[in-house]
């Protein structure tokens, strides 16, 4: 079978909840068919959901996090922090526990610890967080007292190198904050489960939850965004069987799940206009193909170096600009840059996107 990439882009913009916004009860299911919200930072984090979902109060997640429970936060695929359904952390975790990249010789040498020293670092987290949450210093205190002071100073270097595993292996979740100190505890402490381990189909199931969202995609679209070899991704995706079926995407194999390809067929073009934020999911699943989804500009000024990701212009599925927000006095700048003109209806479309972030508010258009 063969799709177009606007036939893609208008079929990942409905999986993605851009298509039109779902009320505030069902927030986090978009959320859990999201495969979570990218919380490097947080105020990006509740901007992808504001794109998605209408009504939502303004303490909404922070509320799920630390007084509902039904949100966690975590270091997550690729290494980086995301919001994740509570009830599907066990999943979510059983995956991470294959992760293995940080007991290989390269990573232990570039971080300065030997295995069998990351190993009693990773046990005494779990221990230390039993029933308790802790600042980082307190538990950088209480992993020396159980291992060695050289141990405990390793917490105190990086902000999540050694941290990572613990969190990969269930042995550590973020807690509520203190003041400006960020707090940890246990998975058992906070949500009443232990660690899974690496349950069987772990990673095929999240393999099948990225294409329900990310396809059609190749084995190297899912390595990327899993954060493993894409000799690692070819292995998930030939797991998958006939679970999943292949798609000529404008003359390119990727793979599409079994039963998404109708709808992929007869994906009709979508009218939607969305500020996206900065690290929005439907910007991170064209990191790989962004030339074939950018309606002008060029890939850099959408992906930046050091992993950045800039606030994006959607327009009808296409990422059709850049954005940005600045605070003046009272008053909140935003500045638009389309990589081509828009029409009239995009732009009135676009004031009323800003009209629903905050106010007061001043546009400023670029070209």
């Amino acid at each position: 079978m063969s799709v177009t990439w606007r036939q893609v882009a208008a079929w990942r913009t409905r999986r993605h909840f851009l298509d039109a916004r779902r009320p505030a009860g069902e927030a986090w299911e978009v959320v859990s068919r999201l495969c979570g919200l990218h919380a490097q930072l947080m105020p990006s984090a509740e901007a992808t959901l504001r794109a998605r979902v209408d009504g939502l109060a303004d303490d909404a997640v922070d509320r799920a996090l630390w007084t509902d429970r039904t949100l966690v936060k975590t270091w997550s695929m690729r290494g980086t922090l995301h919001l994740l359904p509570a009830a599907e952390y066990p999943l979510w975790q059983a995956g991470f526990a294959t992760y293995r990249h940080y007991l290989k010789p390269v990573w232990l040498r570039n971080f300065h610890i030997g295995a069998e020293e990351l190993t009693a670092l990773v046990d005494a987290v779990g221990e230390a967080l039993a029933d308790r949450v802790l600042t980082r210093a307190e538990l950088a205190d209480e992993v020396a007292a159980r291992t060695s002071a050289h141990i405990g100073e390793k917490l105190r270097e990086s902000w999540g190198a050694y941290l990572k595993p613990a969190s990969f292996q269930g042995r550590l979740l973020f807690g509520p904050g203190e003041g400006r100190f960020v707090r940890f505890t246990a998975p058992r402490t906070w949500l009443g489960v232990d660690p899974a381990g690496a349950g069987a189909g772990a990673v095929e199931e999240i393999a099948l939850r990225f294409l329900a969202q990310q396809g059609p995609a190749t084995r190297e679209d899912f390595a990327r965004w899993w954060g493993v070899s894409p000799a690692d991704g070819g292995r998930v995706f030939t797991a998958l069987g006939d679970r999943i079926q292949p798609v000529d995407v404008e003359g390119a194999p990727h793979w599409a799940r079994a039963e998404d390809v109708a709808g992929l067929r007869a994906a009709e073009p979508v009218k939607t206009v969305r500020l996206l934020p900065a690290f929005d999911q439907y910007v991170v699943a064209a990191t790989r193909h962004a030339t074939h989804l950018l309606d002008g500009g060029t890939p850099e000024m959408v992906y930046r170096p050091q992993g950045w990701l800039s606030p994006v212009l959607m327009v009808n599925g296409m990422l059709a600009g850049v954005w940005s927000q600045e605070r003046r006095g009272g008053r909140v700048v935003v500045t638009v840059e389309p990589f081509r003109s828009l029409s009239a209806a995009a732009r009135k479309t676009v004031l009323t996107e800003v009209d629903r972030m905050t106010d007061p508010t001043e546009v400023h258009w670029v070209g």
